[in-house]
């Protein structure tokens, strides 16, 4: 018998992740010291107040029945995380949880497109921001993100022809893999460009509260007119440490989140209670910890970036998120075969750029996700290696 499986499955290589993780194996098994800057898992313990409030939630049987939507508490404590933080205001109908951003990325573009509509993605963009929509059977297109430009859209050189038939595009600032912010100018010409060409736009932030030197992350929903075409998520799991949990939310638009949530009833039963008691403490809770993190993601980043500049190897100041973004060294042209070359010869673990699109190839992206004397040891054993070329 010869079994059938879906077309679209020849569109999906293995994850990039599970190669690099077994070539890690395959090198610790010689020996060799690792150090993994690859995978964006924070390594930071999560706040005792948060891990508190699920162990006392789940010493409750009565929690562990279908929680089937938000409890009160929880959506309490989102609208009044966006009028403290971001100076939003939000009503409950203007928020809905979901099993984390990345879940929820997948499966927007099914209560939003029908196939064959057009959805513009970042290149380079984190995968999923792609692998969503094609669920979605939409005709996903990419807009390119330079240096030239930094880093942002160029929504003057989009197609006409190409936007009237685009339901939706996603941006997200600060922008993995490349690292970089946007200014308030992108986004007050973002919004009125959406409007004129009838366009949703869906920013992803999960990285504002990880932002470097001095500057403030934002949400797209502090700017004018944004609550008339724009959906945000805002995830839980980098600022909070709670990546496990999967907890995340879709804010904005209301018929949008509506809608939304609407298509969600249909394949969960909500989010585990305790995990949501632990989502309250969260939001809730001092940012003491918040802040601290960022600072010493700041000192990882200048451990890193202006180490490897040190050796010889220009990987610019990442401006926020948890990575650093750079282009392979000089006399190397294909990142994928440099990362495993870099684990190779020195240790060293980092994502090659191509798997974030095709503007991705020549760059590595590193995870900020070791201490900083770890990171300076990396550092080092780059230098000892002789892959830098003077």
């Amino acid at each position: 018998m010869k079994l059938q499986v879906a077309d679209r499955m020849k569109d999906y290589e293995e994850g990039i992740f599970q190669i690099l993780n077994e070539k890690k194996e395959e090198v610790e098994k010689k020996g060799k010291k690792v150090y993994n800057l690859s995978v964006g898992t924070p390594d930071f313990p999560t706040d005792t107040h948060i891990m508190d409030a699920v162990v006392k939630a789940a010493q409750n049987s009565d929690n562990y029945k279908y929680a089937l939507k938000m409890i009160p508490e929880l959506m309490e404590a989102v609208i009044a995380r966006f009028q403290k933080r971001y100076h939003v205001t939000l009503t409950d109908k203007e928020v809905t949880d979901v099993y984390g951003s990345q879940e929820g990325i997948a499966h927007i573009g099914l209560s939003l497109c029908n196939p064959g509509d057009i959805v513009l993605v970042p290149n380079p963009g984190y995968p999923i921001f792609s692998i969503g929509p094609s669920l979605a059977q939409a005709d996903v297109r990419t807009y390119d993100l330079v240096p030239e430009n930094n880093y942002l859209p160029d929504l003057n050189a989009l197609d006409d022809k190409l936007l009237q038939k685009t339901r939706f595009m996603i941006v997200s600032y600060p922008l993995n893999p490349v690292c970089k912010i946007a200014p308030d100018s992108f986004y007050e010409e973002l919004i009125p460009w959406a409007k004129a060409h009838n366009i949703i736009i869906l920013h992803d932030n999960a990285y504002s509260d990880i932002v470097f030197d001095g500057h403030i992350g934002k949400s797209i929903l502090q700017f004018p007119g944004a609550k008339e075409v724009c959906i945000e998520f805002y995830s839980l799991s980098k600022s909070y440490n709670y990546t496990g949990a999967r907890v995340g939310f879709l804010v904005g638009n209301e018929q949008l989140v509506q809608n939304f949530k609407k298509l969600r009833s249909q394949i969960d039963y909500g989010t585990f209670l305790p995990v949501q008691y632990g989502a309250v403490a969260a939001l809730n809770g001092p940012d003491d910890g918040i802040i601290k993190r960022c600072e010493e993601y700041q000192r990882r980043r200048d451990a890193l970036c202006g180490g490897f500049r040190s050796i010889g190897w220009n990987i610019p100041d990442s401006q926020g998120s948890m990575f650093a973004w750079g282009k392979i060294p000089d006399g190397y042209t294909d990142d994928v075969a440099f990362v495993m070359e870099l684990l190779e010869k020195s240790g060293v673990l980092c994502t090659p750029g191509s798997s974030f699109g095709s503007l991705g190839k020549g760059h590595v992206r590193f995870a900020l996700t070791m201490p900083v004397d770890q990171i300076r040891e990396a550092v080092q054993a780059v230098a000892e290696a002789g892959i830098i070329k003077s």
